[in-house]
């Protein structure tokens, strides 16, 4: 239960802080890719001050022995680059610099209840539903 509030919490202080910051307003994020045009820098603003603030706080509270509500740390183990993380990754920036959202903030976009970011979150849905079904067939390894 412990879990299941600190995410909760996690996420609504998430969802808060892509609201303030306008990184929910799909014309930030094209803006940012603009680079040529009418380029706007309020979002690598936002990332240098998220980067910074987790940079910090990864190093103080990695310190401890154990994390708050759980018994082992829960850190990726995997260092390895596969053509499916690249492939992925390309994948992802397209999606994110066509439709103007990333994920986290596509979703919580949902609550505007506009349906720009009801059909980027379908759509994302939907790609993640086709890789499922690929990596059962194709076993892609990752």
């Amino acid at each position: 239960m412990k879990n299941s509030l600190a995410s909760l919490f996690v996420g609504f202080l998430f969802a808060l802080g892509l609201g303030l910051s306008g990184m929910t307003q799909p014309q930030k994020v094209v803006g940012f890719l603009d680079v040529f045009g009418n380029w706007d820098p309020s979002l690598m603003f936002v990332m240098i001050g998220a980067i910074s603030v987790h940079f910090v706080l990864y190093k103080v509270i990695r310190r401890r022995k154990s994390p708050l509500f759980s018994i082992d740390w829960q850190v990726p183990s995997k260092k390895e680059i596969t053509p499916a993380l690249v492939l992925g990754a390309f994948i992802f920036g397209i999606g994110w610099g066509l439709g103007g959202y990333c994920p986290g903030p596509a979703i919580t976009s949902l609550a505007s209840f506009e349906s720009r970011p009801l059909i980027f979150v379908i759509s994302m849905l939907i790609g993640m539903l086709l890789f499922n079904l690929m990596d059962k067939k194709l076993k892609i390894k990752r």
